[in-house]
């Protein structure tokens, strides 16, 4: 069975073939079908070849191949085209007679290059004479086709090659006849002016006379010193003499005090000019210095605060929201999963931080804990994130400092600090430290807060134009911290967390 595409069309003849053609063998085994050619022109499609699908009774693998039938060979023995070698493709091509076999098979008797040479008739006559062909462009327009960029003139400078060497010098000639021609050795004019004898002036060379020096409207001349002399300056400058200096006559030598100037070496203080001495800069009874933001050091400042106090730096923080010993926390608080606490914080002088500190009340661990999710995060008062801790996994333990007492080590109560993703220099002004567990147990974190659950809560009341709120929170539904946060939409009826910052 030999397969053709589905359905050729010959347009050209209104012809369409279609389906695949049977070739049942005769009693030989031999079979004979007429198939079109497989580049036959007017075909569509084109491009492809027969697929030949044997069916022999009593052979168990029959074989399925291509085949092409191109119109050079229009008659092909299946038998020496299908493939009979397991190792050789399915694909079978036919090659077609070459020109010189075809002229064997007709009667051509001789070898190759007898038959080419046959092909090679006689010279004929010479033909008419053609019409002339369109100008073709000149040397310019081939170059620019061939790639050359700039205008003609740039064109014609590049065929200029560099200068050769000098050549060597010729024979002299005969010498001219006095005339045109000139005498050799003679001059024939001067500056335009030719006479026998010629004399030239100053005016003619674009010269000065010799008789202009120390003369009317003429130049000035030099003595022996390079200068110009006394007599030939102008009225009233003194002819060059000094009568008097500071009203003294003769040798005249001055001294300091005679120009109203301090004698040489002489250093003034800065209090004989006027000014402070720089090391009155920071010293007592000096002025005080400002630091890099323009702003007085609080080294500087008189004592804002009673003396012998707990601080937060006394306690290893920078800053914290409430002094975490004035708190009293009579029932356990666990963090809620997706709830944002902020904990405001005053920061008075500019200050380094790295850590945000959540105090906690009962947290085991990352490692007991391992599905709990932590973020950490500062904003400041108009709302904007300043510094994030990103998504922290492995948050340690709480209560597992050196020295802490067995009843806060075994029971996991602390200082919890997570690791900001860079440092945060806070200046002065007012900033709310963040906390947000956003997966785990809803028993998974317990935090130190301060008992009001009321919108009453005494850290929230304030004087000013604008509302500071030192505890509150995003209630729910947070995965992450937001880029910013508004104080008014936010809930105060919950337990603040104690919050701090710190430089590890």
């Amino acid at each position: 069975m030999l397969r053709a595409p589905t359905l050729v069309t010959f347009g050209a003849h209104d012809v369409i073939l279609g389906g695949p053609v049977s070739a049942p063998l005769d009693s030989t085994g031999a079979f004979e079908v007429v198939l079109p050619a497989t580049d036959a022109p007017g075909m569509n499609p084109s491009g492809w070849s027969y697929q030949v699908a044997e069916q022999l009774t009593g052979v168990p693998a029959n074989r399925i191949y291509q085949i092409l039938l191109p119109s050079e060979t229009p008659e092909v023995d299946l038998a020496d085209i299908a493939p009979t070698d397991p190792s050789t493709p399915n694909y079978v091509a036919v090659r077609g007679d070459s020109a010189y076999e075809v002229a064997v098979e007709a009667g051509f008797v001789g070898t190759v290059e007898q038959w080419l040479a046959s092909l090679i008739g006689p010279q004929g006559v010479k033909g008419d004479t053609g019409q002339s062909g369109p100008a073709g462009d000149d040397a310019y327009e081939v170059a620019v086709e061939a790639g050359f960029v700039g205008d003609r003139a740039a064109w014609l400078a590049s065929l200029v090659g560099p200068t050769g060497a000098t050549g060597e010098t010729g024979e002299q000639g005969p010498p001219g006849t006095n005339g045109a021609d000139g005498a050799p050795g003679v001059v024939q004019s001067v500056n335009g002016q030719s006479a026998a004898a010629v004399v030239l002036v100053a005016a003619d060379v674009s010269a000065v006379p010799d008789t202009a020096p120390g003369a009317p409207n003429g130049v000035a001349t030099l003595d022996a010193s390079g200068k110009v002399p006394a007599e030939q300056l102008p009225t009233g400058t003194g002819g060059g003499a000094v009568d008097s200096v500071n009203g003294e006559t003769g040798v005249v030598v001055l001294d300091a005090a005679d120009v109203g100037a301090a004698t040489a070496g002489h250093t003034h203080t800065a209090a004989q000019v006027g000014a402070l001495a720089t090391t009155a800069r920071g010293a007592a009874n000096g002025v005080a210095s400002l630091d890099a933001g323009s702003r007085l050091p609080i080294a500087q400042m008189p004592t804002a605060v009673a003396k012998n106090v707990w601080t937060p730096q006394s306690l290893g923080f920078q800053a914290w929201s409430v002094d975490p010993a004035a708190v009293a926390n009579p029932a356990m608080k666990a963090a809620v999963v997706g709830r944002i606490y902020l904990s405001g914080i005053n920061i008075t002088e500019p200050t380094p931080v790295n850590r945000v500190v959540i105090h906690a009340r009962g947290w085991g661990g990352s490692a007991l804990v391992p599905a709990a999710r932590f973020y950490a995060g500062i904003y400041n008062e108009a709302g904007t994130r300043i510094a994030t801790s990103g998504q922290v996994s492995n948050l340690p333990e709480a209560g597992q400092i050196t020295g802490t007492a067995p009843g806060a080590k075994n029971n996991h109560i602390g200082a919890v600090p997570v690791p900001l993703t860079a440092t945060a220099t806070l200046q002065p002004g007012r900033y709310w430290a963040a906390f947000l567990m956003s997966a785990g147990g809803a028993t998974d974190f317990y935090y130190m807060h301060i008992q009001n659950e009321a919108p009453s809560n005494p850290g929230n009341f304030f004087l000013g134009a604008t509302a500071f709120q030192r505890h509150w929170c995003i209630p729910s539904g947070q995965t992450s911290l937001p880029t910013t946060v508004n104080q008014s939409t936010g809930e105060v009826g919950l337990d603040p967390a104690v919050m701090a910052l710190a430089m590890v």
